[in-house]
């Protein structure tokens, strides 16, 4: 396997070579790089020190990537702010409770046990733009080591914020705690043994739900594997089931991605964790301005009463949105684009279709205790069932397929002939290809690998068997061309 490098950090497997797998000399190089463009981006007067925020997930590999990490920034001058075992979003808080100068997150999110990653935050906790990842990767590649000297070298302090995190949550306005706790919810969690074990439970306790706890001790040994797909959540949904519980909650390594299970057992749909907690916030205020007779836009000051998505998620959020009066925007696939999109636009609320639940009220990441703590407060306004909730929003089907190609060059060929041919449809290029059948509500979306000669296929409509039969027609199509 080999080292995976992106703007948004550098993912690999542990034990191998360099270029192979992530070592500890890559580590050491790109944390140094990070150093360097830190002081770049942020300069200060001579004596000002630099702090960076360090958090990891529970992986087994965490404790020798941390100790690398800290050490090497400790040799750059920089003070440490080691969180610990902490979430993607904690630590992303976590930067903004110290006022820190940036960040590095040690997870390998949804990827295997054998895999860690170093993801890296700006000064408001949030992953580095194209331009700035761009140029830490240039500098990792090029750079002659030039440590601190002795008397320069940078300082440790360690603290946890997992409970700093959970009370800003709670202190939400949106978050009825006192709704959750009457409701007397019974739900299942999975924590698929890494550090959503650590701050779930809390969060839910603080919340009043009852927590049965399944896979929940955070030593790095993932009960199954860690991407929260139903195929993956087969004990989760039994144990929903077994305990009569009202819900069940699956989150990754790092929790940043919510998927949840209905009380029948059957997956509620990643794609509708986000569609479901945007029909919560936007029906709020709509629902307020209708009762106070003030504009809409009055009511969700300081954001507009828009939403966002990139362009592989459910049309679903664009049908709830819409159905309030909402505007819809969409941007390319990667968190930074959806964040940088929603602050364009000023969106109430955004996100990925793989769970990922961004609220900027709170901060501009995904973050999954946000996510569960507005959907139960949702669901104890509505007073029933998640199987009847889920039934309330437009019923969609995603088909995820793709093309291996013999080399990248027939990439761009495929998505140009694409965009010709479907040139009377609706065409959004911003990232790849998607075209929308607006009077079929259907959309198929291409996207090229950055690491592998590949198209991505992701097809959606209002049910299984129409979304994989677009899908099949892509693909066939998409051979005939790379015949011309």
């Amino acid at each position: 396997m080999t080292l995976i490098k992106s703007i948004s950090g550098i993912r690999g497997t542990i034990g191998g070579v360099p270029g192979e797998a992530l070592t500890p000399v890559d580590i050491v190089k790109f944390t140094y790089a990070y150093c360097v463009k830190l002081r770049e981006r942020r300069p200060k007067a001579a004596g000002e020190r630099y702090r960076v925020v360090v958090g990891k997930d529970a992986r087994i590999s965490g404790e020798m990537v941390e100790n690398i990490v800290c050490g090497t920034l400790i040799a750059c001058g920089v003070d440490v702010v080691k969180a610990g075992f902490a979430s993607t979003p904690t630590t992303e808080m976590a930067v903004i409770f110290e006022q820190a100068d940036g960040g590095i997150i040690l997870t390998a999110s949804h990827n295997p046990m054998q895999w860690n990653a170093l993801k890296l935050l700006n000064e408001k906790g949030e992953f580095l733009n194209a331009e700035e990842g761009a140029a830490i990767l240039e500098c990792a590649d090029s750079s002659e080591f030039d440590f601190a000297p002795v008397e320069e070298l940078g300082e440790v302090v360690e603290s946890d914020f997992t409970d700093r995190h959970i009370d800003a949550v709670l202190a939400l306005e949106a978050v009825d705690a006192d709704a959750v706790k009457k409701a007397g919810f019974k739900v299942v969690l999975d924590a698929v043994n890494s550090v959503g074990g650590i701050i779930m439970p809390r969060l839910l306790k603080r919340l009043g739900v009852e927590c049965i706890e399944l896979n929940c001790t955070p030593d790095g040994h993932f009960a199954h594997n860690p991407e929260p797909l139903p195929a993956n959540l087969t004990a989760l949904s039994e144990a929903v089931v077994e305990n009569h519980a009202d819900l069940g909650i699956s989150v990754d390594p790092d929790v940043d991605r919510l998927a949840l299970i209905c009380e029948d057992g059957t997956p509620f749909g990643e794609e509708y964790t986000l569609v479901s907690v945007a029909d919560y916030l936007l029906s709020r205020i709509y629902d307020k301005a209708a009762a106070t007779g003030k504009a809409i836009d009055d009511i969700a000051s300081p954001y507009a009463f828009a939403t966002v998505s990139n362009l592989s998620s459910s049309r679903a959020l664009r049908d709830v949105t819409e159905k309030f009066g909402g505007e819809y925007f969409s941007a390319a696939v990667g968190e930074v684009n959806v964040t940088t999109k929603m602050k364009e636009c000023g969106a109430l609320i955004g996100g990925e279709g793989n769970g990922g639940v961004i609220y900027p009220a709170l901060h501009y990441g995904r973050d999954a205790m946000v996510g569960i703590a507005l959907f139960l407060t949702n669901l104890a306004y509505k007073k029933c069932r998640v199987t009847e909730l889920r039934g309330t929003y437009p019923q969609y089907t995603i088909a995820k397929n793709k093309i291996q190609l013999s080399d990248k060059s027939l990439i761009d060929k495929i998505l140009n002939r694409m965009k010709e041919i479907y040139s009377s449809e609706n065409i959004n290029d911003i990232d790849g290809v998607k075209i929308s059948f607006e009077s079929e509500r259907k959309w198929v979306h291409l996207r090229k690998s950055n690491t592998e000669p590949i198209i991505r296929i992701y097809a959606e409509a209002p049910d299984a068997a129409q979304a994989e039969k677009l899908a099949e027609d892509i693909i066939g199509i998409a051979r005939d061309i790379i015949k011309e």
